[in-house]
């Protein structure tokens, strides 16, 4: 067995438990898949596509791409209509922008976080996401946050907000019948990043001019160095959010 056999394989089957462990994937589900071009988000619609070929639950996949036209970040078009092509998923591609600034705040507690382009493009992507679900059907949005995205946040949130809490791998929204899940909650970045070596992934063109001013970064220092101070400090943190109920949110 090759490298990419071996590591594909064990993808496969920790996403496989991901979905059984906390019912991410339910016959008859339509889901539509945030696709940003990036190693997990491609990761994800790979192993969502060919788990759809079994039959075993039975669901259909979907993906949207959404452009930013005021954030100069991109992935070649040509590349994810290919990559979409070969694995038989639908690709929707969507273009939006949003405004930057004072204007484009509001007042209360969230208004320090909305003057983040940070905050507004991922609000603007996620409302485009939930729209064409919608339109399309769709009972499910996944997204490519695998298990070190949710450590790091639970992470975030204690240091910054001072409370436990963490993106769960199922969400069911409360205001629309639509379920966020997560299927690589239990993979690690590293092993996604690997496989998208092997696999030869196309990298994106341009990378998000913001991508390093958040507080992430050094969060993801904080995470590094817990790690080497234990080994299995990985495990307890994961442990504790499962055993506190963060990890689905009926």
């Amino acid at each position: 067995m090759t490298e990419q056999e071996s590591l594909e394989r064990n993808l496969r089957d920790r996403f496989v438990k991901a979905f059984a462990t906390y019912r991410l994937l339910e016959d008859g589900d339509h889901v539509l898949v945030g696709l940003s071009g990036g190693k997990d988000s491609l990761c994800l619609l790979e192993l969502l596509a060919k788990r759809s070929r079994i039959n075993h639950p039975q669901f259909k996949v979907e993906a949207i791409h959404v452009r930013m036209q005021n954030i100069h970040y991109e992935t070649s078009t040509r590349y994810l209509e290919q990559f979409c092509q070969e694995l038989g998923v639908p690709l929707h591609i969507v273009t939006t922008s949003f405004e930057v600034g004072p204007s484009a705040c509001h007042s209360g507690k969230d208004a320090r976080r909305q003057k983040s382009p940070c905050f507004l493009c991922s609000w603007n992507r996620r409302k485009q996401m939930f729209n064409l679900a919608q339109q399309l059907g769709c009972n499910k949005i996944a997204l490519g946050h695998h298990q070190d995205d949710i450590l790091k946040t639970t992470l975030m949130n204690l240091t910054f907000q001072g409370r436990f809490g963490t993106m769960p791998a199922r969400l069911k929204m409360k205001k629309m019948p639509l379920s966020i899940i997560r299927p690589l909650c239990l993979i690690c970045e590293a092993d996604i990043k690997r496989y998208a070596e092997l696999r030869a992934y196309e990298k994106q063109t341009k990378l998000c001019p913001y991508e390093h001013e958040t507080h992430r970064t050094d969060i993801a220092g904080i995470f590094m160095a817990m790690q080497q101070l234990n080994p299995d400090a990985r495990h307890s943190l994961w442990n504790a959010i499962e055993s506190e109920g963060k990890l689905v949110e009926e």
